[in-house]
């Protein structure tokens, strides 16, 4: 009879870091997912809680089987079409760390460019200013802002209590929460209109048209909150709003700041009144696609 060494039935049981990734990296190609093999690796990071370098210099390191199960359980999701980021439960955006989940939308490259517009003028304005941001969701955009800008104070605005939860919660990772409070509300309907109160409004609002949500990557059309995402047939039901409770709140030469679609420039340009906004810029993403509407209050 056969005596195994129990250090070889260890070694059976278990996957190296190796034979995980290219497992995983497999069973995601099969199932359409962008980049499998980071995508795989992104997960085993988090999993055993190491980062890729890691991954790459000890590949032939062994996981324990308590791993390798959640791993595959993982994997499995995500070529069910769940993005990383619902999985591992976080997203970087501006250099920091937010915790997300599926009540919130998930933060994207392009929105930093708001916050790096924002800190411009931010930085010639007000020494104490006021932001508000329209849809906060994570809260990325306004924590970000006071992460940044130390003089500031901020009210983050959603109509998602869920979501509020959230950013609550991202405030207090970065130790701005004392800096800024929340509201559940649409838009900005619950302020009152006489009391122009803020140097500066900010959103990533929901811009997508309803006919173009089946079309929309798995990704963000069957996992992200349709709330963010769809405004009604040309996508600026929003954006409509925002132009119009956003001049009763900000200051005379504040600014308002929104992100929009990647063909809404024209259609946006149209729709702002020049007698209450000056208009100042579009400013193009990495890509060079028009993202950011930049317009500033009207002394007049």
């Amino acid at each position: 009879m056969q005596v195994l060494d129990p250090d070889n039935v260890q070694r059976i049981m278990s996957f190296s870091i190796a034979d995980a990734v290219r497992d995983a990296t497999q069973m995601l190609s099969e199932a359409g997912v962008p980049d499998p093999r980071r995508e795989a690796s992104s997960l085993l990071q988090h999993v055993i809680n190491c980062d890729r370098t890691f991954i790459i210099t000890h590949a032939n390191d062994l996981i324990t089987p308590e791993q390798q199960q959640i791993f595959r359980e993982y994997s499995v999701r995500r070529a069910e079409g769940e993005p990383l980021q619902y999985i591992t439960g976080h997203q970087d955006f501006f250099g920091l760390d937010f915790e997300v989940t599926k009540d919130v939308l998930i933060p994207r490259p392009e929105t930093e460019l708001l916050v790096e517009t924002a800190l411009r003028l931010l930085h010639d304005g007000s020494s104490t200013p006021i932001i508000c941001d329209v849809g906060t969701g994570s809260g990325c955009i306004a924590v970000s802002l006071l992460h940044a800008e130390e003089r500031a104070t901020a009210v983050a605005i959603d109509l998602s209590i869920e979501a509020i939860q959230i950013a609550r919660g991202n405030a207090a990772r970065h130790a701005v929460d004392m800096r800024l409070s929340f509201m559940v509300g649409d838009c900005l309907s619950a302020f009152d209109s006489a009391k122009p109160r803020f140097d500066l409004v900010v959103s990533n609002p929901p811009y997508v048209a309803t006919s173009h949500l089946p079309g929309l990557q798995r990704e963000v059309r069957d996992y992200e909150p349709r709330l963010a995402l769809a405004a009604g047939i040309d996508g600026l039901t929003v954006i409509r709003r925002l132009l119009i409770e956003s001049s009763a709140v900000i200051k005379k030469g504040g600014h308002l700041l929104f992100e929009i679609g990647f063909d809404q420039g024209a259609a946006v340009e149209r729709l702002v009144d020049r007698t209450t906004w000056r208009f100042l810029d579009i400013h193009k993403d990495l890509q060079g696609i028009p993202r950011i509407v930049a317009l500033q209050k009207s002394s007049s």
